[in-house]
């Protein structure tokens, strides 16, 4: 295995919250801070903390706005985080290939 290979990963989407709530998100549209949450089993810091890191990298936008007189977050993926997610499949299954490979 090339070292090179690991040095092309993602560090913004490879931490497994990260991870986690990018392939909720590629595989839904929009989500909610609660959906978020509950779907993964992370606390409320938790999921904060990661949003705020993949906002920040470009790849998830935060819209918030108020459902019956109540605030609401939802969470979305922009393209940029897309493309960079499908790289970051792509490299593991380059990785799990080349290992396969090898044996």
């Amino acid at each position: 295995m090339k070292t090179e290979t690991f040095s092309k990963i993602n560090k913004v989407i490879h931490e497994k919250g990260r991870m986690a709530i990018m392939s909720a998100l590629a595989a839904n549209p929009e989500m909610s801070f609660r959906e978020l949450k509950e779907s993964l089993g992370m606390t409320d810091g938790n999921v904060s903390v990661h949003i705020r890191t993949l906002q920040q990298a470009g790849y998830v936008i935060v819209s918030k706005t108020f459902v019956n007189n109540r605030p609401h977050t939802s969470y979305r993926m922009t393209d940029q985080g897309l493309q960079a997610f499908n790289e970051y499949i792509d490299l593991l299954e380059e990785v799990v290939r080349l290992n396969r490979d090898n044996r």
